[in-house]
């Protein structure tokens, strides 16, 4: 890959993750407290990212794959959903809010696997290199966070003004990026639209066992989320009452778990050639679960140690599922449906999976509140529980039924 087309590519996944990193994690404490919105409210809204994630991916994957350049598609959705977010910031009704939430995240969600997909469409070899470029969204979102920590703004519209901007300039950039023109052919149906071509990729049992995986494990990502920032707050807040909660830095805090995610991404192609697909998945399986009980049983005063720990471990819990679960897909998806195929794993993981996590997460966190003297109160053990279970089933699902097959085939390849 020429110099100058890595420079493009890592400069649009910086841009990618910079627009998702300046709300994402934000939203629900910009939610509760500039909108007033309560636990189910905020679930909501974050469901509504999972819905598009649902609907948009493969219409907008197929009309890479057959119609138009993957990176003018991206272009005009990045100039839509910044419109979109413009219109956001005026809204202070959460009802409201949930369904302009939802437009915008229909021009967004494609994004995430066109940047993908436009990625690996220049390499070589997707397990070598798409790592090293993948990085620079982690470097942004570590960026974002801290600038809006540095700003103490998590709990203000501007979350979703540096977003709008972010937005415009990667609309604007993507123009520019290499071509990506469509590569499948052949009539077009109602089954080409909902994306029916990547559908072929569940006669292999292992890639179906890692689909509902994906699903699965979607759910306590969406607790984390949805709830990480909240409950270390509150965790401070508890262990120093009466302290500026915006001197307690959480967004600084939570941002060193992409600090992590950037070595555990550079280190990825090394493990993933030294012990294949299968061991690092369970790995990231593990590490999902450590997390939660040390997020549940974890004291600002006494055991700070324990929310570092459990911040630190999201490079684990997510380049070892997520990054190398799209490098997995990448290799099991033939040239002619690659970009649908990141979109089939995209609709598995912030589709499906956190559509259903947004929902159960704000529904617990609701369950678990209490009002005192008008100040809620939130059992956070019993909410970190729940992602800890999930994440359990998950992994005894993994360790019984997932095969690498991926490894096989690579050496059948050598051998001829």
């Amino acid at each position: 890959m020429r110099l100058s087309v890595r420079v493009l590519l890592s400069l649009m996944m910086f841009l990618q993750f910079f627009v998702w990193g300046s709300w994402y994690g934000q939203m629900s404490k910009y939610m509760t407290v500039s909108l007033g919105a309560n636990g189910d409210q905020v679930g909501q809204a974050y469901a509504m990212f999972s819905v598009a994630m649902i609907v948009a991916p493969f219409f907008v994957g197929m009309l890479a794959d057959r119609f138009f350049d993957a990176q003018k598609v991206l272009a005009v959705l990045n100039l839509l959903g910044a419109g979109l977010l413009y219109f956001l910031t005026t809204i202070r009704d959460p009802e409201v809010f949930k369904w302009v939430m939802l437009a915008y995240c229909l021009t967004f969600a494609p994004t995430i696997a066109l940047t993908s997909s436009i990625s690996m469409r220049q390499m070589q070899n997707s397990e070598k290199e798409f790592p090293a470029i993948r990085v620079f969204g982690t470097v942004a979102w570590i960026a974002v966070t801290n600038l809006i920590g540095y700003l103490g703004v998590g709990d203000k519209v501007t979350i979703f003004q540096i977003s709008m901007a972010a937005a415009l300039l990667l609309g604007i950039m993507a123009f520019f990026l290499p071509k990506t023109p469509p590569v499948a052919t052949g009539p077009v149906g109602i089954g080409q639209i909902v994306g029916k071509d990547a559908f072929i990729l569940f006669k292999d049992r292992s890639f179906l066992i890692f689909f509902l995986a994906s699903v699965a494990i979607c759910i306590p990502l969406s607790f984390y989320y949805t709830w990480g920032n909240p409950s270390i707050t509150d965790s401070y807040k508890l262990a120093f009452p009466g302290t500026d909660p915006s001197t307690f830095g959480v967004e600084n805090k939570m941002s060193l778990g992409q600090v992590s995610e950037v070595l555990f991404m550079l280190a990825l192609p090394f493990a993933y050639a030294r012990f294949g697909v299968k061991k690092i998945l369970i790995v990231g399986l593990i590490a999902w679960i450590i997390r939660f009980l040390l997020f549940g049983y974890a004291d600002a005063k006494t055991s700070e140690w324990m929310l570092y720990a459990a911040i630190l471990l999201h490079g684990v819990c997510y380049d070892f599922f997520f990054v190398s679960g799209m490098i997995y897909t990448d290799q099991k998806a033939g040239n002619q449906i690659k970009s649908q195929a990141q979109g089939l794993i995209s609709l598995a993981t912030y589709g499906l999976g956190m559509f259903i996590g947004s929902l159960v997460a704000g529904r617990v966190k609701a369950a678990q509140t209490v009002s005192f003297d008008n100040t809620d109160v939130t059992n956070w053990l019993n909410v970190w529980m729940v992602p800890a279970a999930i994440a359990s089933v998950v992994l005894v699902l993994f360790l019984f039924f997932f095969r690498d097959n991926t490894r096989v085939n690579l050496k059948k390849t050598e051998l001829r």
